[in-house]
């Protein structure tokens, strides 16, 4: 391949980059692969019947795909900015395929195909049972009135809205009182659950049920701000007790 300007190679660039890549000429051929392509490729070549990373070079890209034809018509409508897509590879391996044209002057001579992201099917199957898990919010009924909500996991955002609306709903369905958040789980804390946090604590106020955290670790001590109002224990033995010391407040009063 050409100079690039500073003394490497085209190949030893892309040999660089730690993804696996592939180059084919424009009538989908496989000319090059750089050397992260032929190590991953020595768990793929068999499953189509290969004995060496040899017999890849100069196969047709329509060699490898179980539907060459769909393939072929994307390709030919011209990928102008590269195509991306999620392929499945002998319902074995999972990849992200990246597709994107090479031009010399403007003029089309092949393309490089990147895959990306690469797991078995067995992983990608524990990867979407995971996120259903952490997806999930697991409502424990632990005494009159009282939800406990044991929370695990990286709370993103995304998972942050989904559990406000699940937690509203089941608080305004039994007419709670008291919801107990705890934190025992929670892999690390930072502004993302300090925000989910605080959104939850409000929005259960404004309904009238009190929020109570519980499942403070000394490392959750120490990076946890001061900023939630909300009353905050190491266990939920503690914040059980509390909850039944404020009822009885309540009778009393």
């Amino acid at each position: 391949m050409d100079q690039i300007g500073i003394n490497i190679s085209n190949a030893d660039l892309l040999n660089s980059i730690g993804e696996v890549i592939i180059i084919s000429d424009t009538e989908y051929r496989i000319v090059w692969l750089n050397k992260k392509a032929e190590e991953v490729m020595k768990n793929i070549y068999p499953l189509y019947g290969l004995n060496s990373i040899d017999e890849i070079i100069g196969k047709n890209m329509d060699f490898f795909h179980k539907s060459p034809k769909n393939q072929r018509f994307i390709m030919d409508k011209g990928i102008k900015d590269g195509h991306k897509a999620r392929i499945n590879i002998k319902s074995k391996i999972i990849a992200d395929i990246i597709i994107t044209p090479i031009q010399d002057n403007k003029e089309l001579v092949g393309y490089t195909v990147m895959l990306m992201d690469m797991t078995t099917k067995d992983e990608e199957e524990r990867r979407k049972d995971q996120l259903i898990q952490e997806l999930s919010v697991p409502i424990l009924h632990i005494w009159d009135k009282t939800i406990a909500l044991p929370l695990y996991g990286d709370l993103t955002v995304l998972r942050g809205e989904h559990i406000i609306s699940t937690v509203l709903q089941e608080c305004v369905t039994k007419r709670l009182h008291y919801v107990m958040l705890d934190l025992s789980g929670v892999s690390g804390f930072d502004e993302t659950v300090h925000y989910n946090l605080n959104r939850l604590s409000e929005t259960l106020r404004l309904i009238g049920v009190k929020s109570i955290i519980v499942g403070i670790t000394p490392d959750l001590a120490l990076a946890i701000p001061e900023l939630i109002d909300a009353p905050i224990f190491k266990d939920a033995h503690s914040g059980l007790k509390y909850i039944i010391n404020l009822e009885k407040d309540n009778e009393n009063a």
